[in-house]
């Protein structure tokens, strides 16, 4: 007789002093010993289970792993009989899969009555877990920024530099055409409006306090958050899920100072230039749609953008660029850090990124537009 057949399961049945009877098994009751008497063993154990008042022995089993274990669930009709003697260790095999087996399904959770509650509750306790996280990330680059202005030796260069040609020079191209071709729609649809009522001259106001104000830190804020937002979120996700930031941690290099604080300098640095740069574009789209469609000379929307736009509006501009630069990196960095390590946290945590970036900086912008409503006009 071979070792195979000595520890392939078995099922006996004994007899008991007091009327009826008790099952036995033995023998090792895992996946690879089980496929070999599958067929036999599944209507033995339904017929024996089947039965009333059967006392279960499972104390010679050799061994057992999940499968075995399941395969008694099963029989069992998804929970232990009321007369069964087992070995610790496998009680808690089928302590963990009763567990897992009654845990209430998802659609019963969404059809619950309770179920509106439940997700305002949810959603309640993540915004707040985020906006916990968010504050302690602010005050961690409030703590790099006293450091170095301790030891101003220590300063990040070269990751600020490298970030701000990344962030600003790279974003310079995609915000000239987009800003040359709002300028140019804006000031198209504005002339059809002001030849009706003969009030040409006054597309110099429109476009200038609209794309200055308004319309140019709004339009660079949201093209970066979709661009350098995002990308900031997906390089710190990668580096969660290839564990880079693990290893840095373990050299005793400071995440923050090292990666988080650069791209937050740069990002606040290039802002209020690529809302310089988009603005010109925009005002220049529009000047070239003016020209064609009311014919106003270049010179005359030359000398009159300084009278209708006074230079405060810039200055608010430039201001809302410097905020939304330092917001959109810091949601950026904040949802990199909380990626986990699978791809599909990354994609979720890229996507809400750049949600709650756009999000944020129209809010940012309603608040600073409510507060400086008295300021740059003419």
């Amino acid at each position: 007789m071979n070792m195979d057949t000595i520890s392939a399961p078995r099922i006996e049945v004994v007899a008991q002093d007091g009327g009826g009877y008790g099952v036995a098994l033995s023998g090792r009751w895992t996946l690879e010993m089980l496929t070999r008497q599958m067929t036999e063993l599944k209507p033995a154990l339904a017929g024996h289970a089947a039965l009333t008042n059967v006392a279960w022995n499972c104390l010679d089993i050799e061994a057992m792993d999940s499968a075995g274990a399941i395969l008694l669930w099963r029989a069992w009709r998804r929970k232990l009989p009321a007369m069964l003697q087992a070995r610790p260790e496998h009680l808690h095999i089928f302590e963990r899969i009763d567990s897992a087996d009654h845990q209430p399904a998802v659609s019963a959770i969404s059809n619950s009555p309770h179920r509106i509650i439940t997700a305002i509750g949810g959603s309640v306790l993540n915004l707040i877990h985020n906006l916990s996280d968010f504050i302690a990330l602010i005050g961690q680059l409030s703590l790099d920024a006293a450091y170095l202005l301790r030891r101003p030796r220590d300063m990040p260069w070269r990751e600020i530099t490298a970030n701000l040609y990344k962030s600003g020079v790279r974003a310079m191209p995609v915000t000239a055409l987009v800003g040359f071709l709002i300028g140019i729609v804006l000031s198209y649809l504005s002339a059809l409006q002001l030849k009706r009522f003969g009030a040409d001259i006054f597309i110099v106001n429109i476009l200038g306090l609209g794309i200055v104000r308004e319309l140019g830190p709004v339009l660079v804020a949201v093209l970066v958050a979709g661009r350098s937002g995002s990308a900031m979120t997906a390089q710190l996700g990668v580096m969660r899920v290839t564990e880079e930031i693990d290893a840095l941690a373990t050299m005793g290099v400071s995440q923050s100072l090292r990666l988080i604080f650069p791209k937050v300098v740069a990002l606040a640095l290039a802002m209020p230039l690529l809302v310089l740069w988009a603005t010109a574009m925009a005002l220049l789209g529009g000047m070239v749609a003016a020209q064609i469609q009311l014919d106003l000379a270049y010179g005359f929307f030359y000398e009159s953008l300084p009278r209708a736009v006074p230079v405060a509006n810039l200055w608010i501009g430039l201001l809302k660029g410097f905020v939304f630069g330092v917001l959109v990196a810091l949601v950026g960095c904040h949802f990199g850090l909380r990626v986990r390590p699978n791809t599909e946290s990354l994609s979720a945590n890229t996507t809400a990124s750049v949600v709650t970036a756009i999000t944020a900086v129209i809010l940012v912008d309603a608040i600073i537009a409510i507060a400086t409503r008295g300021l740059g006009l003419p």
